[in-house]
């Protein structure tokens, strides 16, 4: 009997996976991040801690988590992780405003944040993959990877925009003033509601993985007798995954290049606040600029379906190297309005990214190191970003001491925006010092070693 081509996407468990990274991602907080963290009366230092213990969180959890996911079940650590989340979520909005208790509030939040996003990476993908791989239906993995993105995307779009209006207490206020409501709500109640509703979508989440069922290939793998010693199992199943990486050019071949890429894209990615208003864009459109993105991001999914479908690794790593470079040099030119373009494309190199390696990765790997796997690769990404978040903090502060004796009468405000225009001006050459340094271990693996299955 023939199966269908849409098949996959009928599966009880990819369709969960799909509502669950949608959930999962949905942060309303994000059109306000800093000056959420601002309103709640912690300090730019405080916030530069706090998000230092977050990526210090997931660091240290990736890969332990991965595989405990490989042992123990992927089901079972993505309800941990939506739980932990909705916890995360919970803490920061019921913070005191002001207090010196809030900014351990939110440290909490950071660490539980960072806990539930090593717990879910890797392993949702693991579990969907090999629900792909009990009804024999790995070929329709891109497909999943589509309707993923576009999920995603879709969720984006919402927290954007309604993340956005029910931060502004005036135009609440105006909405109950023309619906008739005699409520006024304040900016103390306004700036918790991107954290509430958070919290209501991990809630969800939880719910929905909590239907999950465990596909037969990692629960026979799980069933072993050794299972019952886990802690011993557990470190020798990551030093395995470890060697099969070291000993497997193709997997540590995209390993490299997604982590060169990765980083550098997603550092661009958290400047966008500043790189806007240096190119004369209001406050206000910051929220409709991301939605508008996430927009044009619906497309991306088919676009990466059809490359990995048509041309081999190599190819499409070549092309999506020589795009970013492209695209970063007229992005650090800081073109007034129109800089918004290559920015955008950050983004679509960001998705790009993610969607070739989840999908080279997932095909070369066996069910019983997959979650593992994974879950070297976002470690590997976040211990770069943390890096080169250190050293552009770095590169600014030497621009800015460099700048004071050339503008000894310019105000702080603008020393520190020409050194910010100055240190992203590095950004095309690291980017293609990052590549061929990833390529040199990398370039032979990926002309001469196709990826094929593994079960």
């Amino acid at each position: 009997m023939s199966i269908a081509p849409s098949s996959a996407l009928l599966l009880p468990n990819i369709r969960r996976f799909l509502l669950f990274r949608a959930l999962f991602n949905a942060r309303f907080y994000y059109p306000v991040f800093t000056v959420l963290f601002l309103d709640f009366g912690l300090s730019l230092e405080q916030f530069a801690l706090l998000n230092t213990a977050w990526a210090f969180a997931i660091v240290l959890a990736e890969v332990p988590s991965g595989a405990l996911a490989d042992l123990w079940g992927r089901k079972r650590l993505l309800v941990m992780a939506s739980a932990l989340l909705a916890l995360a979520m919970l803490l920061p909005a019921l913070a005191p405003a002001g207090s010196p208790l809030v900014f351990w509030f939110f440290l909490l939040n950071c660490i539980l944040g960072g806990l539930a996003e090593a717990m879910s990476s890797g392993s949702d993908e693991a579990l969907a993959y090999d629900s792909l791989v009990e009804r024999g239906l790995t070929e329709q993995w891109p497909l999943v990877l589509d309707r993923k993105m576009r999920a995603q995307s879709l969720a984006f779009i919402l927290a954007m925009t309604l993340g956005a209006a029910v931060y502004d207490h005036e135009f609440l206020n105006r909405l109950c003033t023309i619906l008739g409501l005699p409520v006024h709500i304040g900016h103390g109640l306004s700036m918790r509601l991107p954290l509430i509703l958070s919290c209501l979508f991990a809630v969800a989440a939880t719910v929905v993985t909590l239907g999950m069922r465990e596909p037969l290939p990692a629960a026979e793998e799980r069933s072993h007798p050794q299972a019952r010693h886990a802690l011993f199992i557990l470190s020798l199943r990551t030093w395995h995954a470890a060697l099969w990486v070291l000993r497997t050019p193709f997997a540590l071949a995209i390993l490299l290049l997604t982590m060169s890429m990765d980083h550098t894209l997603r550092m661009l990615a958290t400047l966008t606040s500043p790189y806007y208003r240096l190119i004369g864009l209001p406050d206000s459109s910051f929220g409709l600029i991301g939605s508008a993105i996430a927009v044009l991001g619906l497309a991306v999914p088919r676009l990466a379906r059809l490359m990995v479908e048509r041309f081999p690794p190599a190819c499409n790593a070549l092309f999506l190297g020589l795009a970013m470079l492209a695209i970063l040099c007229p992005l650090v030119r800081f073109i007034p309005l129109y800089g918004v373009l290559p920015m955008a494309g950050v983004f679509i190199g960001m998705m790009l990214c993610s969607f070739f390696a989840s999908h080279y990765l997932n095909a070369i790997t066996s069910s019983a190191r997959r979650a593992t796997v994974l879950s070297f690769k976002g470690m590997a990404c976040n211990v770069a970003f943390g890096c080169i978040g250190m050293g552009f903090a770095a590169l600014t502060h030497h621009e800015r001491l460099l700048l004071i004796p050339q503008h000894p009468d310019a105000p702080a405000a603008v020393l520190e925006q020409l050194a910010f225009k100055a240190a992203l001006g590095w950004a095309p050459g690291y980017l293609a010092a990052a590549l061929l340094a990833a390529c040199l271990p990398a370039l032979v693996a990926l002309f001469w070693q196709r990826p094929s299955p593994r079960r």
